[in-house]
């Protein structure tokens, strides 16, 4: 049984930094797509596996406890490369589960396949993507708030820069995480911040290999924000992970808008920044909506009728 399985599915394997090149030429294929895309979140975050195959890039995925199979990328047949999804899980005896569709892709599942898929749009997984000049510059009455929350903060703290992410602050940096994840367990003990602390960890040791770049906000010699970003497309950099020192009110906001100038001035060719979902967590919305985004990526499922359709 273990020898007709392994003969009946897809050869997915382990995301490694080599994968980067051969990815990101397809991505670039793409239009916009959803921050799960990025090669730097496909490297870093729980059991992803990748496999090329008929001109595109496939996916084998873990999504809340449920196994998934993100939208294959790329410009070959794509009715093979879905006959081939549809396949491997009915191989491995598994739902087939499509994630990460945009209404182009549900179009084309629902004409290559009709009647065979049921569809699910997952608010709380839409992308909040932002104009970099709205966030860098807080223009206008709808960002007063902002303006004078960071103009609150210059006052505090009139010595606090900002910093490329380099070796020689890295071990702040580091210090900060620490701090910052130590605060919210002390909060809430039973919390899963533990694979993103192991995430974090991973971006910033092979942050080259990935194409991460980084800002850090410091005062003296203490780290009091951090941004990681990478590029997921050449007009949008993914803003990974954001995270400020617990006791410094006004960092986020500080370190969100520098980071917005630092990509405006190193990137020239970025118009927006991608600061991804909210998962459904109402505090985090509150936070992403203030910001008034230009605009969201809709992401929705195919489930396979037969199969069930659970999401």
């Amino acid at each position: 049984m273990s020898n007709l399985l392994h003969m009946n599915t897809i050869p997915f394997r382990v995301i490694t930094p080599d994968d980067r090149a051969q990815y990101e030429a397809l991505l670039a294929t793409e239009g916009e797509r959803g921050c799960e895309y990025s090669f730097a979140n496909l490297y870093l975050w729980g059991r992803q596996r990748i496999a090329f195959l008929h001109g595109h890039a496939l996916f084998f995925s873990q999504f809340n406890r449920r196994t998934v199979y993100p939208f294959p990328i790329g410009t070959g047949d794509k009715k093979a490369v879905l006959d081939a999804i549809i396949a491997d899980a009915a191989a491995r005896g598994i739902p087939c589960r499509i994630t990460g569709l945009g209404e182009k892709d549900l179009e084309l599942i629902r004409s290559l396949y009709p009647d065979q898929f049921r569809f699910h749009c997952d608010e709380n997984s839409f992308d909040y993507v932002y104009d970099v000049n709205d966030l860098a510059d807080l223009p206008g009455k709808k960002y007063h708030v902002k303006r004078t929350n960071l103009n609150r903060f210059a006052e505090e703290y009139p010595n606090a820069h900002t910093e490329p992410l380099s070796e020689s602050n890295l071990p702040a940096a580091e210090a900060l995480l620490e701090e910052w994840f130590a605060s919210r367990l002390q909060e809430d003990p039973d919390g899963d911040f533990h694979m993103e602390r192991a995430a974090i960890r991973k971006a910033l040791r092979d942050k080259n290999e990935i194409g991460m770049c980084g800002l850090v906000l410091m005062n003296g010699e203490r780290a009091i924000a951090l941004t990681l970003g990478s590029l997921l497309s050449p007009d949008t950099m993914d803003v990974h992970f954001e995270k400020g020192a617990p006791d410094v009110a006004g960092a986020y906001v500080a370190i969100n808008c520098a980071f917005a100038r630092y990509v405006r001035e190193n990137y020239p060719a970025v118009r927006f920044l991608n600061r991804e979902e909210d998962m459904g967590i109402e505090g985090l919305r509150r936070a992403k909506q203030s910001y008034r985004p230009h605009h969201m990526v809709r992401k929705c499922w195919a489930c396979l009728l037969e199969d069930g359709y659970d999401y």
